[in-house]
């Protein structure tokens, strides 16, 4: 905005103040930004983020911005849920109905997944290195994931 408030007084020159005057239009020379901080000293901020949908049972562990590792027990991209809830129910359910020795659903993130023992790949963000192999994928990692016991 400072750089537009300086090029239209170069161009109007001093007719500048009365064409602004006119209009009504007031551009201040600098923005002044503080941030409000009412938090009591010593108390640590909590970062909380709002998780759309109803809200997740506790046999979810639901973890934001977290990729687990695992073999896939149900296609992710075709398989879309209307919420965290949803995926985690998803996989409960997949669990209680698979057949005697399919792959029961304990890692959910709407790619509903095995593994024997859970690991994350990531979480909060991407490494650097899966970044450089893959330039389009977003900084933080994008959904939810969560393990459950079967």
């Amino acid at each position: 905005m400072k750089i537009v408030a300086g090029l239209l007084t170069k161009a109007l020159g001093p007719k500048w103040e009365v064409l602004s005057e006119e209009i009504g239009l007031w551009i201040p020379i600098a923005v002044i930004h503080m941030e409000h901080n009412d938090r009591p000293e010593g108390e640590e901020e909590i970062e909380e983020e709002v998780l759309p949908g109803r809200p997740l049972p506790p046999e979810c562990n639901a973890e934001l911005h977290t990729d687990y590792d695992g073999a896939a027990v149900r296609w992710g991209l075709t398989h879309p849920k209307e919420s965290a809830a949803d995926c985690c129910q998803a996989c409960l359910d997949q669990a209680k109905l698979a057949k005697p020795g399919q792959m029961k659903c304990n890692i959910w993130e709407c790619w509903l997944k095995y593994a024997e023992h859970p690991k994350q790949n990531f979480n909060d963000k991407y490494s650097e290195e899966y970044r450089n192999a893959h330039p389009t994928a977003p900084l933080v990692v994008p959904w939810v994931a969560g393990v459950v016991k079967v």
